[in-house]
């Protein structure tokens, strides 16, 4: 199964401008992994990329019914300070998941950590949005090119 799972790791911070065509990318990176064999997407639940990866894959699965939307949830108090409008669209996104992983019940200053490592250890590609040296989307795409996955990042095509 790992072979056949990406992952995604980006920026909570999306400029407005730029939201569709960061979608529209990663839609298409997405489109030919999955004419590569690619089946499993796991997302982190979290605003921002993790959200256009999530609805660029179930936008897909309209024409590849087969491939999979893995929700992997550092918590399950996540959305505790998001606006309401955030809350709907990831409930939303949730109930169209085929699976929901929760890698801890409650909040820890570790959590994220913990869920971006479980994303990148299950998988063999990760579609990033980086766009800045350091934080957790740095750490994380790091970490997934240390362990050997294809990173794709979509901030190079923009």
């Amino acid at each position: 199964m790992k072979q056949k799972t990406c992952c995604f790791t980006g920026h909570r911070d999306i400029p407005l401008g730029d939201y569709q065509l960061i979608f529209d990318k990663t839609e298409e990176t997405v489109e030919r992994l999955i004419k590569k064999g690619y089946l499993y997407f796991g997302a982190g639940g979290a605003l921002g990329f993790d959200t256009i990866a999530a609805l660029a894959v179930l936008k897909l699965k309209e024409h590849y019914p087969d491939i999979r939307l893995i929700l992997v949830l550092p918590c399950r108090s996540q959305t505790r300070g998001w606006a309401s409008e955030d809350v709907k669209i990831y409930e939303n996104i949730k109930e169209q998941a085929d699976k929901v992983v929760y890698t801890s019940e409650e909040y820890t200053r570790g959590c994220m950590h913990k869920r971006n490592r479980h994303l990148v250890d299950n998988s063999s590609a990760c579609i990033a949005y980086l766009t800045e040296s350091k934080g957790g989307t740095a750490y994380t795409v790091d970490y997934a090119a240390k362990h050997g996955l294809t990173v794709f990042n979509i901030a190079d095509c923009l």
